[in-house]
């Protein structure tokens, strides 16, 4: 029989499934942020990317942007978990 602890872990868990779809989610807001910041044209690479497609002067910068996103990513799962 599984402790109380045990329990809560397995509770809180995530199954292949989610997190498959987190780490796709965070892999799309992170390409997002590259985009944003580095590109000017041809944001779903239908061509090949060429050097006109990327911004002339950089405004901001890449930094913190993969942490937010994971943070958001497992909020989001959280609010969805038990949002009553």
């Amino acid at each position: 029989m599984a402790s109380s602890a045990e329990k809560q872990r397995l509770e809180t868990s995530l199954n292949a499934d989610e997190l498959r779809r987190i780490d796709a989610y965070w892999r799309a807001c992170n390409y997002l942020s590259v985009g944003m910041l580095y590109l000017r044209d041809n944001p779903l690479l239908r061509e090949p990317l060429k050097p006109e497609h990327i911004k002339n002067r950089l405004l901001g910068h890449w930094g913190s942007d993969p942490g937010q996103s994971l943070v958001w990513v497992h909020l989001n799962r959280l609010i969805k978990k038990y949002r009553a």
